[in-house]
């Protein structure tokens, strides 16, 4: 594109902005966190298996942890999304084209992540735990098919924007697009995420369910911390 679209934000770095989005984005990422370990803090039942397996861990959720996991998602997620405006300024000065791209990807997770995802994750938790008490034979089943009409849809379309924003988040940073050092395109939520999964490896216990369950929440953290962090040594060499 030949002309820089501001949308209302200056192609010029503005330090105290980026820093404030960093530590507004760190507040996000830990409500949401906790709205995460709510729901994952807890252990699947060893005698079933396959999805019957999977569901047990959510039997044991009462009613108040299922909606103020589904409700911190709510508010924090649409809240983390705005403040990926904050990495969006560090490559607009740089590269129209990615900081384009990645702001495609903001707008993806900001209108698909919470309600697309989030929620109605929680809603086929609360949906598998009446079911199984008025049901069990067939809760299993209709927990699936209400997982594939109404959950599916928004994980296909926020991994899409979601992949956008990494690509662009990734190769903005390794191309020297930003003011930080290349090597700093470890601060992207995929990092973080990759890190808390591999606690998938270790034998189940209800704090690597909850660390596992927070994974994209623990992503987000090291992002905004990463950067807010190395963001008083790159001011001073940007001087």
């Amino acid at each position: 594109m030949d002309k820089f679209n501001d949308i209302g934000i200056d192609n010029k770095l503005d330090w105290d902005r980026i820093e404030k989005l960093m530590r507004i984005g760190i507040f996000a990422a830990c409500m949401v966190l906790v709205g995460d370990v709510l729901i994952g803090y807890g252990m699947h039942d060893s005698s079933k298996t396959g999805m019957e397996w999977f569901l047990s861990a959510y039997l044991q959720l009462s009613d108040t942890r299922l909606f103020w996991s589904a409700f911190l998602g709510f508010i924090g997620i649409p809240l983390e999304a705005l403040c990926y405006f904050g990495v969006y300024r560090l490559i607009v000065p740089k590269s129209q084209k990615y900081a384009h791209l990645y702001r495609t990807g903001i707008l993806g997770v900001l209108a698909y992540a919470g309600c697309g995802v989030h929620v109605p994750c929680l809603s086929t938790c609360f949906f598998y735990k009446y079911m199984n008490n008025a049901a069990p034979e067939i809760a299993v089943d209709a927990a699936v098919k209400f997982g594939k009409y109404f959950l599916l849809p928004g994980i296909i379309v926020f991994f899409l924007f979601w992949i956008i924003q990494h690509v662009a988040h990734i190769a903005a940073f390794i191309k020297g697009l930003t003011p930080y050092p290349k090597w700093c395109w470890i601060f992207c939520p995929a990092v973080g995420m990759a890190a808390a999964m591999l606690f998938k490896f270790l034998p189940e216990t209800t704090i690597r369910n909850a660390i596992t369950a927070a994974w994209i929440s623990i992503g987000n953290l090291w992002m905004f911390a990463g950067l807010l962090i190395m963001a008083k040594k790159v001011k001073v060499g940007d001087r």
